[in-house]
């Protein structure tokens, strides 16, 4: 059944959608995450996809009192760049919720925990391919913190770089920035400081968009 606004009357809204499974297929066993072949009923026939079962990820946007975003550089072998990042990483916690993952990554990553935090965003990273959902949230009144944690391989040459959030956005519209976590994060940001955080959610809403990443779909 279609959601569309202009004709049920509804918001704009993604709309879960139900199909019938007829057969899930485990193509790779993945060092993060897997390869999968489904084969299932669609339109009154039968069509066969292949994805990236994906775990599921959370990102930190992490703001200090002077309006300065926290970014940093990692090597990313996929793409063969070094490129910008707001602080992320898996739920390959069995049970953690995605607030807790968010502020043990923030931990992690910056050596920082913070006081405040909301909802920012949640994300379909590439739908067409992957199941992965990942979920933003906006940290504020943020504080350095010790911890026993040791980064190690890509993440030991993690440096902090807090950034002026107007810059931030003014890197993303001129290429400069392309990661797609932190071009939404750091333009999300900026509309919602001009709407004056009005927008924020409850940072412990239902994540119901990570049953597909779970692989709770119907097989």
């Amino acid at each position: 059944m279609s959601n569309q606004p202009d004709l049920a009357g509804a918001p704009l809204a993604d709309a879960p959608a139900e199909v019938e499974v007829l057969d899930s297929e485990l193509l790779v066993r993945g060092h993060v995450w897997d390869v999968r072949r489904d084969r299932f009923r669609f339109g009154g026939g039968e069509l066969v996809r292949d994805y990236l079962d994906h775990p599921g990820a959370v990102a930190v946007l992490a703001l200090d009192a002077e309006d300065r975003v926290l970014l940093i550089q990692q090597y990313r072998h996929a793409i063969g760049h070094r490129d910008w990042e707001i602080p992320a990483g898996l739920m390959d916690v069995p049970g953690e919720p995605g607030l807790t993952g968010a502020q043990r990554e923030l931990a992690e990553e910056a050596d920082l925990a913070a006081e405040r935090w909301d909802l920012l965003l949640d994300l379909f990273l590439s739908p067409g391919g992957t199941s992965e959902a990942m979920r933003i949230f906006l940290a504020r009144e943020v504080r350095e913190i010790a911890h026993d944690y040791v980064r190690g391989e890509e993440e030991a040459e993690l440096v902090p770089h807090w950034v002026p959030l107007d810059e931030a956005v003014t890197a993303a519209l001129d290429g400069r920035i392309q990661n797609a976590v932190t071009v939404s994060a750091v333009l999300a940001a900026a509309a919602a400081r001009a709407r004056d955080w009005a927008n924020l959610r409850d940072p412990e809403t239902p994540w119901t968009a990570r049953a597909a990443a779970r692989g709770e779909r119907s097989r």
